[in-house]
């Protein structure tokens, strides 16, 4: 393991590829456009930028740790690798009937998300386990061999195998893969190690999920650590994964469905390494970049976490319309809203924003580059937001007629408003949607969203936080350095993790102790065998035990201590549980019967923890030396705003709003009803007059 002390993080977008160079403390960053063709070519580029800034060879990194969209973006768009499901016989539709959980309950004309694998391409064979792990039928190998023999005449690219109670014995599975590799040169993925859960739709669709994008990612991933070996960089590379951890390349090739939140999770960590040196106990991050916007909740400085998430939901907001990933994952709400999503006017006359995005190619219209539809980009540049020669540091010059071209044809002259009145539109409904989805978020999670002080971060979020505070509710917020490049700096504060799961039912009435630190040990020996593959020194465990009243559908996660559990300790787990059950529902419920059903493992390294601050919440006024017209939702005008350059103050600096803070990578807009402050680690402050 090397020393460490110079790492890079890179983090590829659907816009922009965010490259952070941490050189002892010092950061070094650069935002460039994404290259969809050949992705490493934008972190080949990047890297390039920031050794020149930072006046050092590629041969001198120590560490590159990454973090992408790739995989997200293959399961949205379909574009993965035609793949085969191999399953037990009598469960060929289930993850085509998925749960027949209606999740808009008076939608006559409700359309489920089409599977990833068509039924054509699903095969089924004899053999049967139990609940309980136990054989009720042996394994039919012969059909096996039919099957591997199909698939290898079919043109496939890929296996998935999914048996029922897999997590519980994954015997069938292991043989099942012996069996297909004998015949295929197929990279042949298995439900029981991709996610060993219970409930065979999520473990099905994940399992096919993670062998859909796992040809195209082990080719990225290759592909990238050759280049970079061609360039000279002789360092370890590591990925960041969706639970916020970090793991060897190696791993996330064989495992790429756990990267599907990898870009996300980054921002996550950034956001709670800032409330930790702030003592901000209670925050809600706010990441908006080129393509999405995420919010996710902070408590005590660590981002809440979920066993599962959905992907591409065709519903905005509703559980059970996406594709379910059952993977430990830092839980957070996601939107298509970012700075290339495109606006338009639905049926009914109300402007809309996203999913849909213009990227990087050809990006908004204001980029110059064949865009003719509007994106929030081309309306946050017609309200003043952005300097049109100063957009990416002067990299790229921003086109004023080419974006009130787009919003008045495409907006504007559909709904009779002035170009002014359409660009405001589409900014105030991207800034709704955005404040409804933390209201969903937080409600979800028992948690009032104006009680929570906010971090926002990404190349978009600091145009819009201080609007998107007065919808919320919000008197506090921070900017912190960095801001628009904010994952790739999470990246680099990352630690070593994995989080290993398994499902074994188990009822506190005849607690069985044994069999419970058997499982345990397993578990932590799965995980440390990955953390272990780059983390030095200490390392901590994290025992929680999802449980449930029997008879209940669903779980709450319940910390365990680390440590051998007795019979004896039946009476304090039931304990732990009511506490818990209270504490999400108002009340525990007596004398019904208590059972564990999944058990998880964290582990992972031990990081120093980095500087305190206090927060500053006075300051000295600053002089105006400049200024440009802005538009003020409070008034509905265009206001002369002061322009602040961010490097340019210092620590106190209090400057009120309305004004803009401008810098290389997003500027930070100050709305007249918020004062700013500079932090003394050079974060701005938000802060709302007489708050």
């Amino acid at each position: 393991m090397t020393t460490g002390d110079i790492r890079l993080g890179a983090d590829i977008g659907g816009t922009f590829t965010d490259i952070a160079l941490d050189l002892r403390g010092v950061i070094y960053s650069t935002k460039v456009l994404t290259n969809y063709a050949q992705p490493e070519q934008a972190i080949l580029d990047g890297i390039d930028i920031v050794l020149e800034q930072a006046g050092l060879p590629i041969g001198r990194i120590d560490m590159i740790i990454h973090g992408t969209t790739l995989a997200t973006n293959a399961l949205i768009e379909r574009r993965g690798a035609r793949t085969a499901l191999v399953t037990t016989e009598g469960f060929r539709d289930v993850i085509e009937m998925r749960t027949e959980n209606r999740f808009e309950q008076y939608d006559l004309n409700l359309k489920l998300p089409e599977p990833l694998i068509p039924r054509e391409d699903r095969f089924t064979v004899g053999g049967r386990m139990n609940a309980q792990g136990a054989e009720l039928q042996p394994l039919d190998e012969a059909r096996l061999q039919q099957i591997a023999a199909e698939i290898a005449a079919g043109g496939f690219g890929s296996v998935a195998v999914g048996f029922i109670h897999a997590y519980a014995n994954p015997a069938h599975e292991r043989r099942a893969r012996e069996i297909l590799a004998q015949r295929l040169d197929l990279p042949i993925s298995l439900s029981s190690d991709v996610s060993p859960q219970m409930r065979e739709f999520e473990r099905f669709n994940t399992v096919c999920a993670n062998a859909y994008v796992r040809p195209q990612m082990e080719d990225y991933l290759h592909r990238l650590q050759r280049r970079l070996r061609e360039q000279g960089a002789q360092c370890p590379v590591f990925m960041i994964h969706s639970g916020g951890g970090l793991i060897s390349v190696e791993t996330a090739a064989e495992f790429p469905v756990r990267l599907v939140e990898s870009g996300p999770a980054g921002g996550a960590i950034f956001a709670a390494d800032i409330a930790r040196q702030f003592g901000l106990e209670r925050v809600v991050s706010y990441d908006m970049g080129g393509t999405t916007a995420k919010i996710c909740l902070i408590d005590q400085y660590q981002p809440q976490t979920a066993r599962s998430f959905e992907v591409a939901r065709s519903y905005r907001f509703s559980k059970g319309s996406g594709m379910p990933i059952s993977i430990p994952v830092i839980e957070m709400i996601e939107i298509g809203a970012g700075g290339g999503s495109l606006a338009w006017v639905d049926a009914m006359g109300r402007i809309q924003a996203g999913p849909q995005s213009a990227g990087s190619e050809p990006g908004p219209a204001c980029y110059g580059q064949g865009g003719t539809r509007p994106a929030i980009t081309d309306a946050d540049l017609l309200l003043g937001k952005l300097d049109p020669e100063n957009f990416a540091g002067g990299k790229i010059r921003l086109s004023v007629p080419a974006a009130e071209q787009a919003v008045a044809t495409e907006v504007g002259a559909r709904l009779g408003l002035g170009t002014q009145a359409a660009a405001f539109g589409i900014c105030d409904v991207v800034d709704e949607n955005m404040a409804n989805a933390a209201r969903v978020h937080a409600v979800e999670n028992g948690k009032n969203i104006s009680d929570t002080r906010m971090i926002a971060f990404g190349g978009a979020a600091p145009l819009h936080a201080a609007r998107l505070c007065e919808k919320l509710g919000i008197d506090l917020c921070l900017i912190p350095r960095g801001a628009g490049v904010g994952s790739a700096i999470g990246f680099l504060r990352a630690p070593f993790g994995y989080e290993a799961v398994a499902s074994q039912v188990m009822r506190l009435t005849g607690f069985d102790a044994a069999g419970l630190n058997t499982l345990l040990a397993g578990l932590k020996a799965t995980a440390e065998g990955f953390v272990r593959e780059g983390a030095r020194g200490e390392i901590m465990h994290e025992i929680t035990a999802f449980m449930r009243y029997a008879g209940q559908g669903w779980e709450i996660p319940v910390p365990l201590p680390d440590r051998p559990f007795t019979p004896a300790d039946a009476a304090a787990i039931a304990e732990a549980f009511r506490e818990r059950y209270a504490q999400f529902f108002g009340r525990a419920v007596e004398g019904l019967e208590i059972e564990c059903v999944t058990f998880s493992v964290k582990v992972q390294d031990i990081r120093p923890e980095g500087a305190r601050h206090v927060l500053e919440l006075d300051g000295i006024d600053q002089p105006v030396s400049d200024s440009r017209d802005v538009f003020d939702p409070a008034s509905g005008v265009m206001c002369p705003s002061a322009i602040h350059a961010r490097d340019g103050l210092a620590p106190g600096a209090r400057i009120a709003g309305p004004a803009v803070i401008v810098e290389e990578e997003t500027a930070t807009v100050v709305t007249s009803p918020f004062d700013a402050v500079i932090q003394s680690d050079g974060s701005i402050l938000l802060l709302r007059k007489g708050a």
